[in-house]
């Protein structure tokens, strides 16, 4: 991966972008582009775990070589417990839970790829094509939420990939979780950029009216060829525009996300994005910068170099503008906003667009008083 950040900065140092793309051919990584159509990543490197690294090389005879289609590949996954704990002080929640690890949606910049290494897969390829589905995740949320001394508090779903990716439509197992969720009376928040979501309007509309749910709907760019390129299987902005409305208009407390936010690319959107999600039926809104963590900064950085050549200096410049020089800074209350002029001036832009609009003048409070404790065996036995 090193070589992918030396060989662009060489290249660009000239300003030819076929020669920092050819030197990323030459590192071996690239997977062809013939066999992934659809896919936003365009390397696959191994994962940072792996005791040997593969290499993709021309031998003079792949116009030969036929390969198998493409196909995402689905594996169960056996967990013992659903929910994920964090002591994270620059997050709003302790808790979350993630049905799916790898996410279909394939968004060139998600800042979870590099989790798949943990599973001895890469944060390239891998992560949009080999997941990981939980069948399990219904009963044993059951099971935790049930444990005594449990206290409730709002959990997060879809902060890490998104839970209602393609594959939902076959596992369902968002809907389940949801159907705990509401037997216990437990509060949820959940992001996502799929119009699926739409279809489990029937439990989050009672789940919302008793003040247990919201949602909140990620709208990176309204421009329909970049969220093409950047989130190849996504909803459409349209779409998730859209579905904005259907939650709205049942009920639903629903947000947007301009997330994530990336310098020279979609930040002159941040206004428009905002004068939509209101016109769609907003309420409130939030953003974050772009980050690029691990292995998530050179699939990012050959993805622009692919798919926009003639912005790469630029924006890469911008995004070591609010990192200090580097390509990601981790510390807790940066990591999110990033630091420096841009990064204020963005945070001033936003904020001015959204009290402008008269976003997030009140915020939705979800309720905790609700929660149903113990076994539901024994509940029903009292009935």
């Amino acid at each position: 991966m090193e070589q992918i950040v030396q060989a662009d900065v060489a290249a660009f140092g000239t300003g030819r972008a076929e020669m920092a793309n050819a030197m990323i051919e030459q590192s071996g990584l690239r997977a062809r582009p013939d066999w992934i159509r659809g896919r936003a990543a365009g390397i696959n490197p191994s994962g940072r775990y792996e005791p040997v690294s593969r290499h993709v090389f021309d031998d003079g005879w792949e116009s030969l070589e036929e390969l198998p289609p493409f196909r995402t590949e689905v594996q169960v996954e056996r967990p013992r417990t659903i929910i994920t704990r964090n002591t994270s002080p620059d997050i709003s929640f302790d808790r979350s839970i993630n049905p799916y690890r790898g996410c279909e949606h394939g968004c060139v910049y998600c800042f979870a790829r590099p989790t798949h290494a943990f599973m001895g897969l890469s944060p390239g390829v891998d992560f949009e094509a080999k997941l990981f589905a939980k069948p399990d995740a219904a009963r044993l949320l059951d099971k935790e939420l049930s444990k005594d001394g449990y206290t409730p508090r709002t959990i997060a779903i879809g902060t890490n990939t998104d839970p209602y990716q393609p594959i939902e439509k076959q596992y369902r197992i968002m809907r389940e979780i949801l159907e705990v969720l509401e037997a216990r009376g437990h509060p949820v928040g959940i992001v996502t950029k799929s119009a699926l979501v739409a279809r489990d309007i029937d439990i989050l509309a009672r789940m919302a009216e008793r003040g247990l749910a919201k949602v909140a709907l990620s709208i990176t760019t309204l421009d329909r060829k970049l969220a093409r390129t950047m989130e190849p299987r996504a909803a459409t902005p349209t779409k998730r525009l859209k579905t904005v409305r259907q939650l709205s208009d049942a009920g639903i407390p629903t947000s947007v996300m301009v997330a994530p936010i990336i310098p020279g690319l979609n930040d002159q959107e941040i206004e428009r994005i905002l004068d939509s999600s209101l016109a769609a039926g907003a309420r409130e809104a939030g953003y974050v910068v772009l980050r690029l963590p691990l292995e998530v900064a050179p699939i990012f950085k050959d993805w622009l170099l692919r798919h926009y050549p003639d912005r790469y200096r630029h924006v890469m410049s911008l995004i070591r503008s609010m990192r200090d020089g580097k390509d990601y800074d981790a510390e807790w209350g940066k990591r999110m906003k990033g630091a420096g002029p841009y990064a204020w001036q963005i945070g001033r832009r936003f904020e001015i667009a959204a009290k402008k609009l008269g976003l997030n003048t009140r915020r939705t409070p979800l309720r905790t008083d609700q929660f149903i404790a113990g076994k539901q065996s024994e509940q029903l036995m009292l009935l």
